[in-house]
């Protein structure tokens, strides 16, 4: 299957990992650790309301906070772009391109059912049959 031609969908392994806006920044560094991802999306009553990335536990590393009182909420990016599970993968690439992003939320009909990260996408277009 050629990158044009497969979708985010194709890519999704496993699901979503989220936490909510409450936990701690130590905590969601834990929980992305564990999980060994990237990225966790940040839900409220079902609905994605941001995103935690490494990047951001780093900003407030370096901003010196208190990463066992400090939130979530504050860290997170938002709004979050999301992206349907039906979209192109090539696709998705120029959007993570044109946009800096390395995290991509997918949605399936507006839920969440994964956060593919850039090494997916580009693992998608080196070898197509990889998944």
């Amino acid at each position: 299957m050629l990158g044009s031609e497969m979708e985010l969908q194709d890519l999704i392994g496993g699901h979503a990992h989220t936490c909510g806006p409450d936990l701690s920044l130590s905590d969601a560094a834990r929980t992305m650790h564990a999980a060994e991802v990237g990225s966790v999306g940040v839900v409220r009553s079902g609905e994605l309301v941001g995103i935690i990335t490494e990047r951001d536990i780093l900003r407030a590393v370096t901003a010196d906070v208190d990463m066992h009182t400090e939130t979530v909420s504050t860290w997170m990016s938002n709004p979050v772009m999301t992206y349907e599970a039906d979209m192109a993968v090539d696709e998705a690439a120029l959007h993570l391109l044109e946009r800096g992003q390395r995290h991509l939320p997918v949605t399936d009909d507006g839920k969440l059912v994964s956060i593919l990260s850039i090494r997916d996408v580009l693992a998608a277009l080196a070898e197509p049959g990889r998944r």
